[in-house]
């Protein structure tokens, strides 16, 4: 079973993710919060695999509790769900190691999809939050990001490149092993691989990267 936080100061909200994320078999919300303070504390007193944080909350935010949990609990993987998306706020979460970012207004599968990517070892970003990301960060001083990214995938071979790339697509691991007709345990090896060579934290941040060296800009 996936142990999931739900974080949100709406008793509404959580209720209505409580159920969505019941209704499958394998997650099971073992712990509720109003603010990010209480759920900093909910995760040092349970055991959690999955924290779903909303940012805005009382006492203490969605992103600094995200903060705080790395540094107090980091095997548990922090999803941050909320009405906006804002780059600031997506950079931020990834940069403080989010496992992904994902919108209040989601398909109900959506949110299912992301908690087991998140407990799976994957990072989840919305497509509307990652199109943003990426138109946003295709503006200003791309050329000077290009020419650092691609410095950083000097290291990696021609087949990571292209796992790389799939990546920047926003392929899944699956999807990926089919494109380049691999299976899916292998294409995971070669993320793993790409992630430690890139000293990326995560699928989502690789992702960034490669679009900003040119690949995977597949529409």
């Amino acid at each position: 079973m996936i142990r999931v936080l739900v974080a949100d100061d709406e008793p509404l909200i959580r209720a209505g993710i409580r159920m969505i994320l019941t209704s499958a078999d394998d997650i099971d919300v073992v712990a509720e919060a109003g603010n990010g303070r209480e759920a900093v504390d909910l995760v040092r007193a349970h055991t959690v695999d999955v924290a779903l944080l909303d940012i805005q909350m009382p006492v203490l935010d969605g992103l600094s509790a995200l903060a705080e949990l790395r540094r107090a609990a980091p095997s548990v993987r922090p999803l941050i769900l909320t009405t906006f998306g804002e780059r600031e706020n997506v950079l931020r979460a990834l940069s403080h190691g989010g496992a992904g970012f994902l919108l209040k207004d989601s398909a109900p599968g959506e949110l299912i999809q992301a908690v087991r990517a998140a407990a799976a070892g994957d990072a989840y970003l919305s497509p509307a939050a990652t199109r943003h990301v990426v138109d946003s960060l295709a503006s200003g001083q791309a050329a000077a990001r290009a020419e650092a990214a691609r410095r950083r995938l000097e290291s990696l071979s021609a087949r990571e490149l292209e796992v790389l790339a799939l990546l920047g697509e926003g392929l899944s691991n699956a999807d990926a092993g089919e494109r380049i007709h691999v299976s899916e345990a292998t294409v995971k090896t070669y993320v793993s691989r790409i992630l430690t060579k890139l000293e990326c934290e995560n699928r989502v941040q690789a992702a960034l990267l490669a679009r900003d060296a040119g690949l995977g800009t597949a529409p």
